[in-house]
């Protein structure tokens, strides 16, 4: 089997359908704008890169992980992480969800139903592997 580079997982959330909320979501996840211990918390668990995509008021995230990533157990700590309490707290008010509702509370992962040549597949626990 090839090694493995790294895990891409997808997840959804919905947001209030206010226009004037979503434009304050959006502008608080601009560039530059999400606070640093937020970004080096994701890092610290193993999160190499994110995206997160909106359309109306339905968000899309794109998250890429370390090889190795437990996603379960990387949550459970990220949950605990400087500021993470009180950022999930900031962006409640934008969220369907409450104040004290964690990342992993929020955002749900979302299974892989198509991918061109696919020749493995995990349950979205599991990530999906992208291999050299």
């Amino acid at each position: 089997m090839p090694e493995v580079k790294f895990k891409r997982y997808c997840k959804t959330l919905t947001v209030k359908d206010d226009p004037k909320l979503i434009k304050e979501y959006t502008e608080a996840h601009s560039m530059g704008k999400a606070w640093p211990e937020i970004t080096q918390g994701m890092k610290d668990i193993g999160i190499t890169d994110m995206e997160i995509y909106i359309f109306s008021n339905r968000l899309f995230m794109v998250m890429e992980t370390i090889p190795d990533f437990d996603h379960d157990s990387a949550f459970a700590k990220l949950a605990n992480m400087p500021r993470q309490s009180e950022w999930e707290a900031s962006m409640a008010k934008f969220q369907n969800s409450s104040a004290d509702a964690s990342a992993d509370d929020k955002w749900q992962l979302m299974e892989r139903i198509y991918k061109m040549d696919q020749k493995h597949e995990l349950p979205a626990i599991e990530g999906q592997f992208v291999f050299r």
